[in-house]
């Protein structure tokens, strides 16, 4: 009888953004043991600093090393920088897409006015990598309060949209192991269900109520999405 129990290698994620989101997702990347790269547009030395006490443990480092050899990319800039973001570097990588759309924040932009999902906008820009949407629907402040370990009863869910199964896998793997629920909401286009404004962005919900509140808009989310294909 083989009693060896597999080793699940540790992931290594890239951090794109030192804000709030990005500085708390670094810091839960880190407590789970996964090798976590810094990135802001930041001072070398700013940055340093940003790590040393923000995020012990991460390392500070350029855009092309901590995009290099990463398992998962989390985007974590201001979404109306979302074009600042390297196509070329990212070309390959799972990234996480945690941004919203506020035209009260980011000013009106018309591409994103005239989307059904701002996940879509921004996985048509990466269109060379494979992107997940997640964590928008959770604030920075609840990610630092809210995480629990796998069993918890007031572990929180949060929901993830993507059209790659593999990537979701991984992205839910890294979602439970930095103290989430992760519940699949379906294809990129569900996303709309957990977008400012809905019930889901607005709510705080265990995984079984999750789901219950991500049925009925996804389903509605689906048949938008499918009557703009026809």
């Amino acid at each position: 009888m083989n009693n060896q129990v597999a080793v699940v290698r540790p992931l290594s994620v890239a951090v794109l953004g030192a804000g709030h989101v990005g500085t708390v997702l670094a810091r839960l990347s880190v407590a789970a043991g996964h090798d976590v790269r810094l990135v802001t547009t930041r001072s070398a030395r700013e940055l340093a600093l940003i790590a040393d006490f923000l995020v012990p443990g991460a390392r500070a480092t350029s855009i092309p090393e901590a995009i290099e050899g990463a398992d998962l990319v989390v985007a974590a800039v201001p979404l109306h920088r979302y074009a600042t973001l390297d196509r070329e570097a990212l070309a390959g990588k799972v990234v996480i897409d945690v941004m919203n759309y506020w035209a009260g924040t980011d000013g009106r932009i018309d591409e994103f006015e005239a989307a059904t999902t701002s996940a879509e906008v921004i996985a048509g820009f990466l269109s060379a990598s494979t992107t997940v949407k997640t964590l928008n629907h959770i604030g920075y402040h609840e990610m630092d309060s809210d995480h629990r370990p796998a069993g918890d009863p007031e572990r929180r869910a949060v929901a993830l949209a993507g059209d790659d199964a593999a990537a979701k896998a991984t992205v839910s793997r890294f979602l439970d192991e930095i103290g989430f629920d992760p519940v699949d909401a379906g294809p990129l286009a569900a996303s709309a269900a957990f977008q400012p404004g809905t019930a889901v962005f607005n709510g705080s919900f265990d995984a079984s109520a999750l789901r219950d509140a991500l049925r009925p808009s996804s389903g509605e989310a689906l048949a938008r999405a499918a009557a703009v294909g026809h």
